[in-house]
């Protein structure tokens, strides 16, 4: 079995009724520890920006406004800002809410818990995700390898690469597509159970709470993957397998990993999958009837003629042009078909790091398109969006 890259601090995601072992030889180091792709703090709990230096992204950044005139915009949008997400804010609070109310349910009712808690969740993140591309114009390039579009109400694995805060919209912009937005499920730290109605709605929504520390957690994720397997609940179950943002320190740290592994570097906008959470999740899930497909999202961004440059937080919220700023979004989704993929965890491992040399080679593409002031390919059409 392979050797794991060094871990980081930061997190992704994901993660059966009897969950498959995964050879604790995988990887060197403390065998308590669950991979770090498997904890990630929910777009309700986590802002955080990505800034990539120079190095990474020598073109140079958009045109600056100065004095009273850019006191005056960043004023602006500091008032548009609080009065977009106020009321958004004030309506995931009244969910939280309610979720924490259904907990004590999920063990007398766990069918209804989960699909209420799905159509609560759906009216948070469409909420959100309006904000995004409708009021505040930000223009997602969205493609796919199905010919008709990424099949609706499909339950899958979803694995994605990790650049910024901002990934979430674009799987959200997947999942609505696919009539899937409510039924997202991301991996949160366990430390956020304890937490006051946001634990505690994360807890009745489904999500797994994890540690990272995969002897404590192998019954948390059993107990996700029961309702999945034994109730046949629909669900998107999303990881960044990367385990942590890119950054150019962390790229460095990954092209090391792979020069002492004897691999190939990893591409200059990826870093490398780490295998473990997803050989788990798919050897639990395989055989599972309405689980039937990986998906692989690639995501890329641009400000500008600057690659990879993603909007923080804060602006995705408060800008009122994102497409006027010059901000480009795109997301790429290539569906496997979970019979299709190999059994053994060596052949699994491979297979994930195939799919990222190819998710290496499209963003290079993209890159290359974004200098030569090119359309971002559009290879396969998508569904229509929810109304």
């Amino acid at each position: 079995m392979r050797s794991q890259p060094p871990a980081h601090r930061n997190r992704g995601r994901p993660g059966a009724v009897q969950l498959p072992l995964v050879s604790q030889q995988a990887a060197p180091g403390p065998p308590a520890k669950l991979p770090t792709h498997l904890v990630h703090v929910s777009a309700s709990a986590t802002c955080a920006t990505l800034l990539l230096d120079p190095a990474m992204n020598p073109t140079p950044q958009p045109t600056r406004l100065r004095g009273p005139k850019a006191v005056l915009v960043h004023a602006t949008r500091l008032l548009r800002g609080v009065a977009v997400l106020s009321p958004w804010l004030g309506h995931l609070l009244a969910v939280d809410l309610i979720l924490s109310l259904l907990l004590p349910l999920k063990w007398v009712a766990p069918n209804a818990v989960y699909n209420a808690s799905s159509v609560l969740a759906h009216s948070v993140w469409a909420w959100i995700q309006t904000i995004f591309t409708r009021i505040n114009h930000a223009d997602i390039v969205l493609s796919t390898n199905c010919p008709g579009g990424l099949p609706r109400g499909e339950s899958a694995v979803v694995v994605a690469n990790h650049v910024a805060w901002s990934d979430f919209y674009m799987i959200q912009e997947a999942a609505s597509r696919a009539s899937m937005l409510g039924r997202c499920r991301w991996f949160a730290k366990r430390s956020l159970r304890w937490v006051p109605f946001l634990g505690w709605g994360l807890w009745a929504m489904g999500m797994p709470l994890v540690s990272r520390k995969w002897a404590t957690d192998r019954a948390e994720l059993e107990r996700v993957f029961r309702g999945i397997v034994s109730k046949r609940w629909p669900v998107w179950l999303i990881a960044y397998s990367e385990g942590t943002r890119l950054t150019p320190s962390r790229h460095a740290a990954a092209a090391a990993f792979c020069e002492r592994a004897g691999k190939p570097p990893p591409s200059p906008y990826t870093l490398v999958p780490r295998p473990r959470g997803f050989i788990a999740t798919v050897n639990a899930l395989r055989g599972t009837p309405h689980v039937r497909a990986v998906l692989d999202v690639t995501i890329a961004y641009a400000r500008g003629r600057e690659f990879m440059r993603a909007p923080p937080f804060w602006e995705t919220v408060a800008s009122g042009n994102l497409r006027g700023d010059e901000y480009r979004f795109y997301a790429h989704v290539d569906r496997w078909e979970m019979d299709g993929l190999p059994t053994g965890e060596e052949e699994l491992a491979k297979w994930l790091d195939e799919r990222w040399a190819e998710k290496g080679k499209r963003l290079e593409r993209l890159k290359t398109q974004l200098e030569n002031g090119e359309e971002w390919e559009r290879d396969g059409s998508v569904s229509k969006k929810d109304s």
